[in-house]
């Protein structure tokens, strides 16, 4: 029994792994020894290189449970390895986020801080801070809307928190996830374009032309010209009329101006602007669609 196995010292000193974290190594699992005649634990030669991979991957951080995986072959060094370091990534991101929070109070005035300590406490945990605007536009994206239009709406509805935020990305972050929180944004959304899609036939073609819209839009919006009529108005106008299966004329323009006055409403405004803010976008699409709604607007003015 003794003869081609190893002890547990001397696994120890082979490795350089203590005898006690061998003895816990083997109650998890990780090692599987014999027992010899007397009781004592005795390993397979296999189980030096068995645990020096052990060490190795606990060097790096891996916890056992991932380590289990790989010696069991359930998961790739590969997998495990990017598993771990995408764990680090988040919780770096969040390090990295709450260390802004904590910045932003510092540059408060002292006279503004009650204010402005209560506005970034909704916001220490940035993920937690995310669901209150996905749920504000999850309604949105039920329904009879196409995958990638769903996605859409909460791409640009429900920005992720930066990575690496600025102090003003973390207060503007705050002021967005204040006004999701507020049951009246909630309802100018239920009465604006993006609801009541019970009449539009298919969806995915309307949002793919409003975004080529929008798209033509961009240069003057980020150039920060006026709302005026264009080939992007033009074009935006068609999208609607198409979908709801008649034509662009003055009466139409009309009614889809009538029909938008809830897009315009300034705490939506007040929503793009900071979800601007905190993507850093010179023009999100937020705000270009809410300028073509202007543009609308004024031309019938």
């Amino acid at each position: 029994m003794t003869g081609d196995t190893l002890g547990i010292g001397e696994l120890a000193s082979r490795t350089g792994v203590p005898v006690r974290t061998i003895r816990f190594y083997c109650d998890e699992g990780l090692l599987e020894p014999a027992r010899s005649v007397g009781g004592h634990r005795r390993f397979e030669r296999a189980a030096v290189d068995r645990l020096n991979l052990v060490r190795r991957l606990r060097g790096l951080g891996l916890g056992l449970r991932s380590i289990t995986g790989v010696l069991e072959g359930r998961c790739s060094l590969d997998d495990a390895v990017a598993a771990e370091r995408a764990a680090l990534d988040r919780e770096l991101a969040t390090l990295a986020w709450r260390r802004s929070v904590l910045r932003a109070v510092e540059e408060t005035p002292p006279a503004d801080r009650a204010t402005r300590l209560e506005l970034l406490s909704a916001v220490q945990d940035g993920a937690a801070a995310h669901e209150t605007l996905v749920r504000l536009w999850h309604p949105m994206t039920t329904g009879p809307i196409p995958p990638d239009t769903a996605s859409m709406f909460l791409d640009v509805g429900a920005p992720e928190p930066p990575d690496q935020p600025t102090t003003a990305q973390v207060v503007a972050y705050a002021e967005l996830v204040a006004l999701a929180a507020d049951t009246r944004l909630a309802t100018h959304l239920k009465a604006s374009t993006l609801a009541g899609h019970d009449r539009i036939a298919d969806l995915g073609v309307l949002h793919a032309e409003v975004g080529a819209a929008c798209q033509l839009a961009f240069p003057q919006v980020a150039a920060g010209a006026r709302p005026s009529p264009g080939p992007a108005l033009d074009r935006f106008v068609t999208a609607h009329a198409a979908a709801l299966g008649t034509g662009d004329t003055p009466e139409f323009r009309r009614a889809l101006s009538h029909r938008t006055a809830p897009d315009r409403h300034p705490r939506l405004r007040r929503y793009w602007h900071l979800a601007g803010e905190v993507t850093g976008d010179p023009a999100p699409m937020g705000i270009t669609h809410t300028w073509l709604l202007d543009a609308l607007d004024h031309s019938v003015a």
